[in-house]
């Protein structure tokens, strides 16, 4: 009996050396919780790196509320955290009865190294020159200049098919994670934040509590 007692404590002490031994090992590995309102996408995977954090902007040209955030949210965004965020658009048709051209454009530019020149002007183009009809081949020789590209370079590649098989990608992205308003951003692959949660405010408080909680490990 005193040999069963004896054992049985030695068990007990067994296991609560091995529970003190997880605990803090248990911690660590649990991530910070981060500050701001959005939305974790459980089947999404993670692509966050140490020290950066990708956002990305689902938009539509063609709709005021992006084009107010391309000019407000995204340069704070980029004022604030500088080389520590890494910001690209995918275009994600909202506004009924537009032709994709413009969102082609915008692949096509991108592909060319020029996509940011070309986001600024189309946003331009549409809500303030106020030019939201067809874009032609004669609109479009303008702006591609104003991007400084070739125009047939340009034109061959959007004949090619490959802006427009990107664009449709992009979209059927933001259908997967259930993109209903834009602009709507995903952080770090699985980070949404949509709807009211789209203010400059809460978007640099989320982006700022990543990067603290990357400091602190």
């Amino acid at each position: 009996m005193n040999r069963s007692k004896k054992w049985m404590r030695k068990l007990v002490v067994l296991v609560g050396v091995v529970w003190l031994l997880t605990v803090p090992f248990n911690a660590q590995a649990e991530k910070p919780e981060l500050k701001g309102k959005f939305e974790i996408l459980k089947d999404e995977p993670s692509t966050h790196q140490p020290g950066k954090v990708k956002v990305v902007e689902f938009a539509d040209f063609y709709c005021p509320h992006c084009h107010h955030f391309e000019e407000t949210g995204v340069p704070l965004i980029l004022k604030e955290f500088g080389t520590k965020v890494d910001v690209t658009m995918v275009g994600f048709p909202v506004i009924p009865g537009k032709l994709p051209t413009v969102f082609d454009m915008y692949e096509q530019a991108k592909l060319m190294g020029k996509g940011d020149q070309m986001k600024a002007i189309l946003f331009r183009t549409i809500h303030k020159d106020k030019v939201d009809g067809v874009f032609d081949r004669s609109i479009r020789s303008l702006l591609i200049k104003e991007a400084g590209l070739d125009v047939a370079t340009f034109e061959a590649g959007l004949e090619s098919g490959k802006p427009a098989k990107l664009f449709e990608e992009g979209r059927r992205w933001g259908e997967r994670i259930k993109v209903s308003s834009t602009p709507s951003l995903l952080l770090d692959g699985n980070i949404k934040v949509d709807g009211a949660n789209m203010t400059p405010e809460n978007v640099v408080t989320i982006i700022r509590s990543i990067l603290e909680a990357d400091a602190k490990k």
